[in-house]
């Protein structure tokens, strides 16, 4: 079917939301998962089909991924299981997208690119609040300041929390610090290696600099030679972690991390329905030139787990209609920087 597509992590927060949402966009997908007593609950509560098979299972795996046109990968850690899914879209003729953010992850699909566009198949990761709005932006300020060669992004949100798969992800992430672009290359930097003020429209707040997925992404989708990213914290937790580096060897152990991810396991799967809706995302996004002229892009946003149902869905969509680039792309590679203006409530503002 036109409409059909495989969702596979269907039962976790972020997937079961994609699922909630897709009839809005007259999407049908294949909810799937490695344990049936999560995924069979769901495909009926939904009236969805299914598949079971764990990504270990190759030839379960190519099976499924040969009955559909696009896969939305949405089960992480994906470091551990991104690699698997790519390499069966490339044997199946299947478009890839995930729902990531983790620099690595971006850098090693990246690796497959010329194998994508042999397999005439786009590799598109990142294609929810991970990294499409950030993404946007950055070709926004690209195409307005085309002599760019700083650029600063940086997201926000007010209210909401984490689901367990966030949660998890950045559990099995302590200790390693952060990075930065710096002249075209991707450099190891101290977490919070900066921070600064930023006035988001709604509300000025302080961030700190962080890996987000844009230090990949951004580069490949601008080319701009430096490029930093920061996420909004507490400044006394900015001051904490500058302490970080004393214990980085301690938040190393998996005993420490499988502490903290038992913990995660304990609390609500992600935020509410309710809390979702009462919740923002904001960015801002600077570039400088060597003149030291300035350009910034403001934009609000849903709450990020909605914005990442929305964003996944309207890619799906496309690719279905016949319109995807072959290859690895990011979202406004592939879709330019006006894709973000087709997810519901966003508003974007110049300066």
């Amino acid at each position: 079917m036109q409409s059909q597509f495989l969702l596979y992590g269907a039962n976790g927060y972020t997937g079961e939301l994609i699922a909630r949402h897709a009839m809005q966009y007259h999407l049908l997908p294949i909810l799937a998962g490695r344990r049936k007593e999560w995924i069979a609950p769901l495909a009926a509560k939904l009236g969805l089909p299914y598949r079971v098979f764990d990504l270990d299972d190759g030839a379960a795996l190519l099976a499924v991924l040969k009955e559909v046109k696009v896969v939305v990968h949405a089960a992480g850690p994906f470091e551990h299981t991104a690699r698997t899914m790519v390499l069966a879209c490339l044997l199946t003729g299947t478009h890839y997208l995930d729902i990531n953010g983790d620099i690595a992850v971006f850098e090693m699909i990246k690796q497959y690119d010329a194998a994508a566009k042999k397999a005439g198949v786009m590799l598109l990761p990142g294609a929810g609040f991970d990294v499409v709005p950030t993404d946007c932006v950055a070709l926004q300020l690209k195409n307005l300041m085309p002599r760019a060669v700083t650029l600063q992004l940086a997201f926000a949100t007010l209210g909401g929390t984490v689901s367990h798969g966030t949660a998890t992800t950045i559990a099995e992430k302590l200790g390693e610090g952060g990075a930065e672009r710096k002249n075209g290359e991707i450099v190891r930097v101290r977490l919070g290696k900066k921070g600064m003020w930023v006035d988001f429209g709604v509300k000025r707040l302080f961030v700190m600099s962080i890996p987000w997925g844009d230090i990949s992404t951004a580069w490949f989708t601008t080319g701009i030679p430096n490029i930093e990213t920061y996420t909004s914290v507490a400044k006394k937790t900015y001051n904490y972690l500058k302490l970080q580096w004393l214990f980085n060897w301690l938040l190393r152990r998996n005993t420490i991390r499988n502490f903290i991810k038992n913990k995660i396991n304990r609390r609500p799967a992600g935020p509410s329905d309710a809390q979702r809706k009462a919740a923002a995302s904001f960015v801002w996004g600077q570039v400088v030139d060597e003149a030291g002229k300035k350009a910034t892009v403001l934009l609000s946003a849903p709450e990020g787990y909605t914005f990442t149902a929305h964003s996944a869905l309207i890619i799906v969509q496309k690719i279905l209609n016949g319109n995807f680039s072959p290859g690895y792309q990011t979202p406004a590679s592939a879709y330019g920087e006006n894709l973000v203006m087709e997810i519901p409530g966003v508003e974007r503002e110049c300066i």
